[in-house]
């Protein structure tokens, strides 16, 4: 696989839009236009609502993924205090890969190691053809990619796609989340719970707008600005 000067700087384009472009409201027409019938395509849901900041998701995903000290494939940013006090109330949102299903990382990957799995699209990076040149974490708008200080290679969240799911079990955030914030599924099974949450409340997904068809969906706290 080639990529062309002409691509990259596509793709860094794209990286470029994370300052100027806000969260995109999604509906239940959204996740059905994209569904491929009899398909597994996994994807999340974060409830932001029920989230209480406790970072236990975090724990899980280092301890499970043996992620090095110094770079996380997952994040739970706090915002606030809003409101007025007493009735104040902290805002929690996850910073991890959204899975795209039009991944710019993909796209300017020039060794095809960053790729979307056809099986069950999951976006991962194979570590045997990665040379760590970086394209795609400047071209990832939602800046989740991080070289591993121990392998040298691109690295990121792949839903515990080695360990946990290959083991038969949910994601490692998903089973220590002590709030049930976390919904993994496929998205393609209409009778999931991903799926049944998905069409039952009011979801948006981060940048939405740049057009990447992210697989990670959101229930806001409140308004978003």
């Amino acid at each position: 696989m080639s990529c062309s000067r002409r691509q990259f700087m596509a793709g860094m384009g794209a990286g470029a839009l994370i300052m100027m472009t806000g969260p995109a409201r999604a509906g239940t027409a959204a996740l059905a236009h994209s569904q491929r019938i009899d398909g597994v395509r996994y994807g999340m849901l974060h409830d932001e609502t029920a989230c209480i900041g406790c970072t236990a998701c975090m724990d899980a995903c280092r301890e499970t993924n043996k992620v090095p000290e110094g770079v996380s494939r997952l994040e739970i940013l706090r915002s606030g205090p809003e409101g007025e006090y007493p009735n104040q109330e902290y805002r929690f949102f996850r910073k991890s890969c959204q899975h795209c299903d039009n991944a710019p990382c993909v796209h300017v990957c020039p060794t095809g190691a960053s790729h979307r799995r056809a099986e069950d699209g999951i976006v991962d990076v194979n570590p045997d053809l990665c040379v760590g040149c970086m394209y795609c974490l400047a071209a990832c708008p939602y800046r989740v990619r991080f070289i591993n200080p121990v392998t040298r290679v691109a690295d990121k969240c792949d839903f515990c796609r080695q360990t946990n799911l290959a083991q038969g079990k949910q994601p490692a955030c998903v089973e220590a989340c002590p709030t049930q914030a976390l919904v993994f599924g496929n998205l393609d099974d209409p009778q999931s719970a991903l799926s049944q949450r998905i069409a039952k409340e009011e979801t948006y997904r981060f940048k939405e707008a740049l057009g990447t068809s992210p697989k990670m969906y959101r229930i806001a706290k409140g308004e978003k600005s």
